[in-house]
């Protein structure tokens, strides 16, 4: 590591969409300011993409291709969704499919494109291992960002801007989490690389593997299809906690949650209220599934049950109260919490499609814990800092639904949240820049 730590103004950590639209915000805000502080981004992936293992077949997105990087913020920019279409050639096409909803291989194919025009200011390859405080009599002047790459050589820098957005650590549930280490056991963020190996190429011959998913959301349920099409003789189990799949409520007066103006009235709100607001809008986006989808894997159900070839079932009520090893696979005690029956059933692969956690805090920064007034942050995104010098602060992208809602960790309305992140930092410069003018007139 340098003694001697490279320096720029604003460094993101992480460079998935919720940076890259501050990338271009910051971009957009320094094109007609006389302010250019320097920027770069630390991604622990070897190139952008964007949940690449869940690139699956027929997946469409499930928000409008408005609300891209930065239409809702700047519907004329060039880095829109539409745009990105002209470039490409495909617009009057798209036009033709009458659909808002792109694939998600076309969206993660415009989020490349946009990220490939920032290539020069992000370190891919670098995983932050952990951010402490540079301090000056006793304040907080800096923060040094402390990575390690591929190779293992580690690299410091530091910034007075720090943005994190990291993204959510895969939540594996009990009895799963202790058998992670066993390549049969896959989380859904790594599901496309980790099913390959755990069960190779489609055969033709030889004995059905029995695949078990867990989850009762969208991701859950596109696996158990995309499995049912990848391994044809395969035997599918999909166990859920509830009595049935619930259907997304994308209606319109429930999709204004996500709408800019939501967070106003969530973070005004009283915690209490806060917490009530979230829960009653819990079924837009939290172990729900498109109408869609749900119709189309009961036509299957009843299909099989007309053929009497049951490669499919869906165990409702259903927690995996025990998993062990075995010789024929790995043996799942399957309880049903409302007849109060168990079964025991030996798998090929277990996929888990149970979403993601995220700390109030990210473990990375926890050195700088205090000089933290409170880990919570602001309306503009800030977790606030005492004592630190002017122009120093920390954003927080992804981490805040408690007090910002359920946009918090969605795509929503990143061009929004990015430009109040930019214009917060770009102000402190503004402002440290005005108190030295006076002073140097002085002298």
């Amino acid at each position: 590591m340098t003694d001697h730590p490279t320096t720029d103004d604003i460094i993101g950590i992480g460079f998935g969409p919720a940076n890259l639209s501050l990338a271009i915000a910051l971009r957009d805000a320094m094109a007609g300011s006389s302010l250019r502080p320097s920027f770069r981004f630390i991604e622990r992936q070897d190139q952008f993409s964007w949940h690449r293992a869940m690139m699956l077949p027929g997946a469409d997105m499930q928000i409008s291709f408005v609300k891209d990087l930065v239409s809702l913020r700047d519907p004329t920019s060039p880095f829109s969704f539409l745009n990105y279409l002209h470039v490409k050639g495909r617009l009057t096409t798209f036009l033709n499919l009458k659909t808002f909803n792109p694939s998600r291989v076309e969206y993660n194919d415009y989020l490349s494109w946009a990220a490939d025009h920032f290539a020069d200011a992000v370190a891919y390859g670098e995983a932050v291992e952990i951010v402490r405080p540079e301090t000056r009599d006793g304040r907080l002047a800096a923060f040094v960002v402390e990575a390690k790459d591929g190779s293992g050589t580690r690299r410091s820098r530091r910034c007075r801007h720090l943005v994190v957005a990291a993204g959510g650590d895969p939540a594996v549930p009990e009895p799963f989490a202790a058998h992670l280490r066993d390549r049969r056991v896959i989380h859904s963020s790594w599901y496309l690389p980790g099913i390959a190996q755990a069960l190779g190429a489609p055969r033709l011959d030889g004995p059905e593997p029995r695949i078990l998913v867990v989850g009762g959301g969208q991701s859950a349920v596109e696996i158990v299809t995309d499995l049912g099409q990848r391994y044809p003789r395969a035997r599918i189990d999909l166990a859920i906690r509830a009595p049935a799949l619930k259907p997304a409520d994308d209606s319109p007066f429930v999709n204004e949650i996500f709408d800019p103006a939501s967070v106003d009235r969530i973070h005004n709100a009283s915690p209490e209220l806060r917490a009530d607001l979230i829960a009653a809008h819990r079924s837009t986006n939290y172990a729900v599934v498109d109408a869609d989808l749900i119709q189309a894997f009961y036509a299957t159900l009843y299909e099989q049950e007309v053929s009497g070839h049951a490669r499919y079932r869906l165990l409702r009520n259903t927690q995996t109260t025990a998993l062990e090893e075995s010789g024929e696979g790995l043996c799942a005690t399957l309880r049903d919490t409302v007849a109060g029956t168990e079964e025991r059933q030996a798998y090929a692969a277990i996929v888990c499609a149970t979403g993601y956690q995220r700390a109030a805090l990210p473990a990375i920064l926890e050195p700088l814990r205090p000089f933290l007034a409170s880990d919570t942050a602001d309306r503009h995104y800030r977790l606030p800092l005492h004592p630190s010098e002017p122009r120093v602060s920390l954003h927080l992208q992804g981490f805040s639904e408690p007090t910002h809602g359920l946009t918090e960790t969605l795509l929503s309305i990143l061009p929004v949240r990015a430009g109040a992140i930019t214009q917060t930092i770009l102000g402190e410069e503004q402002a440290a820049r005005s108190a030295i003018r006076p002073a140097a007139i002085r002298q």
